[in-house]
């Protein structure tokens, strides 16, 4: 698959404002696709507040789609692969065996966040259903990557559900996450690709954590928004 990137054209861009910031600039790019009717998934906790924003502004139906990283044993920030709904486990094997560590090493780490994951589900929809995905443009969204591996589990878990296409939309993105997830998705959106991106952060001015009642309130909102308008196609 050849990708197809969308990369912020402005060059006087030189950090987004915050989370909200990056997705009125992706929904701007990503209007194209307003016609179909998108599902908008947002990745917790930071590319929740993102999505919000291009399902506002696309007004389009927005859901999370819940994917963990797997964090190397005593430095989680150090990605070795992830975790999603529906028990899917990714492992950079590469990543993973250059770090000094094996599968086995792994395995405290990813049964831990599969059980986040889960708690989360409920946490953040109660016992409302999934979205539908079968035959629908999917746009994945995050704040941001560094390695790309997250979202690129995200993409693994909505393809099997035969998405019409899928598009990943991202506040900030390495060329390398750029490249790797553009063999992944029909299209990927990006307001920022930094020529290095050693934390996602620091492209951000305003950074703050997103804690689980943002993430509960904007998808309420979203919800109530969108209650009673028939969903097209």
């Amino acid at each position: 698959m050849v990708p197809v990137v969308s990369v912020e054209p402005s060059p006087q861009v030189r950090q987004l404002q915050d989370r909200e910031d990056a997705g009125r600039k992706l929904a701007a790019q990503l209007e194209r696709y307003r016609p179909a009717s998108p599902l908008v998934l947002g990745i917790p906790r930071g590319g929740v507040p993102v999505a919000y924003e291009i399902a506002r502004r696309l007004d389009c139906e927005l859901d999370v789609l819940l994917v963990r990283k797997v964090g190397a044993p005593g430095d989680p920030e150090y990605g070795l692969g992830a975790v999603a709904e529906g028990g899917v486990v990714v492992v950079d094997e590469r990543r993973t065996r250059l770090a000094g560590f094996t599968r086995t090493d792994l395995e405290p780490t990813v049964r831990r966040e599969l059980e986040e994951v889960r708690s989360r589900a409920v946490r953040y929809r109660g016992d409302r259903a999934p979205p539908e995905i079968a035959d629908r443009t999917v746009i994945v969204v995050d704040d941001g990557v560094a390695t790309g591996g997250t979202v690129a589990t995200a993409i693994s878990v909505v393809r099997p559900r035969r998405p019409r296409l899928i598009v990943a939309a991202l506040g900030v993105a390495s060329p390398e996450a750029v490249a790797q997830l553009g063999e992944l998705a029909e299209d990927v959106v990006v307001a920022l690709v930094p020529s290095f991106l050693e934390a996602v952060g620091q492209w951000y001015r305003n950074f703050d954590p997103v804690d689980d009642r943002t993430v509960v309130r904007l998808l309420q909102s979203a919800w109530s928004r969108a209650s009673g308008a028939p969903r097209r196609g």
